[in-house]
């Protein structure tokens, strides 16, 4: 599949839609990108060909960075298409809200307006890494107020003074700062760069408007078969990550993905990422669009949004799922605006979860009509 993206494509009517956010009371609503490849389906080729697009902007203006961080979860596959748009050598770091035992130390910080608003930061080699770079970029899908960089930058510059002698600079697909959230920005030392600048709006009040419901929750049933493909994942961008590796690593193991599934070319395909695991699915579905199959791309998240069936109105149907991630079962995760696809491979960097984990989305899968449903999980032995 082929397919060109100009940049008049890039526009507030292509990649903003506006939802209710679900028993937020910081934030009344949340903005969907179609073309992002989170909440709703579209095209992978189509989602990292906008990605690339905003990482192109960069690179011809801060070239010479080398230190890239994205924010979780809706931008982990944005700010490492910005870094590869840099230079293959690049060091990508995404934030987190999952522990890792084999980082020693974080940078922690809160955004506010979010469902979960704790992140974090590894910071194990952090200094040297910053010390590396004139240029420290940071990726987020929608910057708004500018609050969740500002809280990051102030606890960033508290344990690396050296941030005080480097350019930073504020990414996103979409920004709707004000004069008084870029001034603010501009004090701590940052510069901006977007894909497309939104007029300052009442989305809260629009959304007020919407009568919407919860994600549906169906009731366990017998367990629902599933096949399993596990693979070597040695780039970890929580840890910290070349990026130029890391696309190599997810184009090989696209390959042998392939190889070893057997897939029906001509019938439509879901792939589908987990959490802040997105762009390893991205990749997988473009090589598969790449020899003609029909895929389409997006992701289970932790984001709670409002159900509704009014014109115009982005998320129209959902479900409540449990997260691969979370061994207590306490953590919620949704899936939107699923549809019915013949064959499903869920990509995750979670090692092959037990049944019970993963019931409740292949029951949803089921639900909907799925065929066959494949898992794409990390390998044991690495």
């Amino acid at each position: 599949m082929k397919l060109s993206v100009g940049q008049s494509v890039f526009t507030a009517e292509n990649l903003l839609h506006v939802a209710k956010r679900h028993n937020n009371k910081k934030r009344k609503y949340i903005l969907v990108n179609p073309w992002q490849g989170k909440h709703l389906p579209v095209s992978p080729t189509l989602a990292l060909s906008m990605m690339k697009a905003l990482g192109d902007k960069v690179a011809a203006r801060y070239g010479g960075a080398r230190l890239v961080i994205g924010f979780a979860e809706t931008a982990t596959a944005i700010g490492a298409a910005v870094a590869e748009s840099i230079h293959d050598d690049c060091l990508y770091l995404q934030t987190t809200r999952e522990d890792m035992a084999e980082v020693r130390t974080w940078v922690e910080f809160l955004e506010e307006h979010s469902h979960a608003p704790e992140q974090k930061l590894a910071a194990d080699g952090l200094q040297k890494c910053i010390e590396g770079t004139d240029i420290i970029i940071f990726v987020d899908d929608e910057i708004s107020t500018g609050k969740t960089l500002c809280n990051m930058i102030a606890q960033l510059k508290v344990q690396y003074p050296v941030l005080e002698r480097k350019k930073l600079v504020a990414v996103s697909i979409l920004n709707r700062l004000s004069g008084e959230d870029e001034q603010r920005l501009r004090d701590l030392g940052m510069e901006c760069e977007w894909l497309v600048k939104l007029p300052q709006e009442d989305y809260a009040a629009e959304m007020a408007k919407v009568q919407a419901y919860n994600p549906a929750l169906l009731a366990q049933g017998a367990d629902i078969f599933y096949e399993r493909c596990s693979v070597n994942m040695e780039c970890n961008p929580r840890s910290g990550v070349r990026i130029g590796r890391y696309f190599e690593e997810w184009e090989l193991l696209s390959g042998k993905i392939y190889q070893q599934l057997d897939l029906d070319m001509y019938a439509d395909t879901l792939v589908l990422g987990t959490e802040e695991c997105m762009l390893p699915g991205l990749i997988l579905g473009r090589e598969l669009e790449r020899r003609g199959a029909k895929v389409c791309f997006h992701a289970t998240t932790r984001s709670p949004i409002g159900i509704s069936d009014v014109q115009g109105y982005p998320i129209w149907k959902g479900w409540e799922i449990r997260s691969l991630y979370d061994e207590s079962g306490a953590r919620k995760n949704y899936i939107y605006d699923l549809q019915r696809y013949a064959q499903v491979i869920i990509v995750s960097d979670t090692f092959l979860p037990e049944q019970e984990r993963i019931q409740s989305l292949l029951q949803v899968l089921k639900e909907n009509g799925c065929g066959r449903i494949i898992y794409v999980g990390r390998s044991a032995d690495v």
